[in-house]
């Protein structure tokens, strides 16, 4: 039997469908899909020099390199720490007591995440990373004034991070969730360690000024951000140790984009073998090696 549809009923028919088409989260785009479109568009966030916010900064020079390998042009797409990987995969990622889940459907902003991303067990769990494109490592980090001092390193890293957990003792410590500064990660939740949650912003660049302004007694950093804070606030700050072993920092893609992320590796390789990706590492983090000389 037919039905005779109105045509205020179809209009709210065809509303429904187009929004439904909106946020629906689309899979990922192929590399052939990528050269079709003719543009890859690049999750950065402003970071520690990985995605300066003036256009270029590491993941930025990274990113625009790799488009030109693979023919396509190049897009910038600014996000932040909380939202990047919505932005990537149209879904939020929810921890419940069976685990990790992805919930809900949202607009996808771009094909790739590269902006000093650390690469986190709960990532993984998502997101299918490249090849290690730089070190990193969290330390602990006081003002100068402070009554704390460094630890004197043991030459076992497992102890000399212990000693730097005890140095928090009572200390109100400063931390960011869903960051490689998210203090869940380190074995610092549960331990009666007065925490306290910066959420001002997403901006990990702000961690030291607001420890300086009174926020907390110390803070989480890892090392680009330390290395650039050093110089930025010199005299103001100092290292008291190492909170976590040696992490690396990687590009993320959704799951189902192993073409894409296998062409971005093939074209890591590259760079690093013609000297590239060196003089990437010299211009925007000049220092870096001492603190990584296997890495590099």
């Amino acid at each position: 039997m037919l039905v005779s549809l109105s045509a205020p009923i179809l209009r709210c028919m065809l509303a429904t469908l187009l929004t439904t088409s909106l946020l629906s989260p689309a899979l990922a785009a192929s590399l052939e899909e990528i050269r079709e479109s003719g543009k890859i568009r690049h999750l950065g966030i402003r970071y520690a020099n990985f995605v300066t916010g003036a256009g270029d900064g590491f993941d930025v020079d990274l990113m625009r390199g790799f488009a030109d390998q693979i023919g396509v042009e190049y897009e910038l797409v600014y996000s932040d720490f909380y939202s990047v990987i919505r932005d990537l995969l149209g879904k939020d990622v929810v921890t419940t007591p069976d685990g990790i889940t992805l919930e809900g459907d949202f607009p996808v902003r771009g094909d790739v995440i590269s902006t000093g991303f650390t690469v986190l067990p709960w990532r993984e769990e998502v997101l299918l990373f490249s090849e290690p494109t730089f070190p990193s490592q969290v330390l602990l980090v006081a003002p100068a004034g402070s009554g704390l001092s460094p630890i004197h390193p043991s030459g076992d890293l497992g102890s000399d991070i212990a000693a730097t957990k005890a140095l928090i003792g009572s200390n109100s410590l400063l931390v960011m969730e869903k960051t490689c500064l998210d203090p869940s990660g380190y074995g610092l939740t549960g331990k009666g360690i007065d925490l306290r949650k910066y959420t001002a912003s997403t901006n990990l660049n702000e961690m030291v000024p607001a420890m300086l302004n009174g926020t907390a007694d110390v803070t989480l950093l890892d090392v680009p951000d330390v290395i650039l804070d050093l110089a930025q606030w010199s005299g103001q700050i100092k290292i008291l140790g190492p909170i976590s072993r040696p992490q690396v920092l990687a590009t993320a893609f959704p799951k189902d984009a192993g073409d894409l992320r296998d062409a971005f590796d093939d074209y890591l390789r590259q760079i690093r073998e013609n000297g590239t990706y060196d003089a990437l590492v010299d211009r925007y983090y000049p220092g870096i090696r001492t603190f990584f000389p296997v890495f590099f």
